[in-house]
C-alpha cells in the first residue's frame, strides 16, 4: 500500500515578516533587504517540508506608486536573497488592488486584498494541500484575519507593525492562535508543534 505524503504550506507576508517594511511602498530592487534571520528562518520551515508562498497586499500598483513589472524585479531581488540563503520559494501572490486607487482595473475592492482569502484560494487550487496542517505567519491583524477565514493556523509576528497590532490583536473578530517575536521564533514554534502542542498533527 502507498501512502500518499500529505502536502502542507506556510503562507507568509512579505514586508515585516521576511523583510523590513521600513521604505513603505518600495519600488527599488537594491532596497530590498531580508531580515538578517529570515534564511535560517525559512530553511527550518522548509526542513520540515512545508511548501512556502508569500501573500503580499500590494495596493502601491493601484495608487499609481509603481507598477507590476516595477514590482517583479523586487520579487526577482527577493527570490535571489533567499536562494543565496539556501530557501526554494514555492510561490508568489500579490494583490495590486485598492478600492480607493487611481489606476484600472485595479481600483476595486477584491477578494485577493487580505483579508479577502482570494490568494489563498488560488494557492489551494495550485497545490492542493492540507489547510489544517497549514499555516499563516505575518505581523498585521489582515494577516491573522487572512489566516483564520482560511482555516489556517496564525502567527502574528511582532516584527514590522506586530507590536502596534498587538495592543488590539484580542479584541477584534480574528484572533491570533500564536504571538512570536520574529519570524525564527514563528518557525521554532512550527518545529515545535509538530511533536509537542496538544490538538495539532505531524
Amino acid at each position: 500500500m502507498i501512502v500518499e505524503e500529505i502536502k502542507r504550506a506556510v503562507f507568509l507576508d512579505r514586508d515585516g515578516t521576511i523583510s523590513s517594511d521600513e521604505l513603505g511602498y518600495n519600488s527599488d530592487p537594491d532596497k530590498y533587504h531580508l531580515y538578517p534571520y529570515t534564511g535560517e528562518a525559512l530553511r527550518l520551515i522548509q526542513s520540515l517540508g512545508y511548501l512556502l508562498i508569500i501573500v503580499t497586499n500590494q495596493s502601491g500598483i493601484a495608487r499609481s506608486y509603481f507598477t507590476i513589472e516595477q514590482l517583479n524585479t523586487v520579487h526577482d531581488r527577493m527570490k535571489e536573497l533567499l536562494l543565496a540563503e539556501g530557501v526554494f520559494l514555492d510561490a508568489v501572490y500579490f494583490s495590486p488592488y485598492w478600492k480607493d486607487g487611481i489606476v484600472e482595473p485595479y481600483n476595486v475592492a477584491h477578494e485577493d486584498r487580505k483579508p479577502g482569502i482570494g490568494m489563498y484560494r488560488t494557492a489551494k487550487q495550485d497545490f492542493g494541500f492540507n489547510t489544517a496542517q497549514s499555516w499563516m505567519i505575518g505581523d498585521r491583524y489582515t494577516d491573522v484575519a487572512f489566516g483564520r477565514k482560511a482555516g489556517l493556523k496564525t502567527v502574528l509576528l511582532l516584527s514590522g507593525n506586530g507590536r502596534e497590532e498587538l495592543d488590539t490583536a484580542f479584541e477584534r473578530e480574528y484572533k491570533p492562535h500564536f504571538i512570536a517575536d520574529n519570524l525564527l521564533t514563528a518557525a521554532k514554534l512550527i518545529e515545535l508543534s509538530h511533536t509537542k502542542l496538544p490538538g495539532f498533527t505531524k
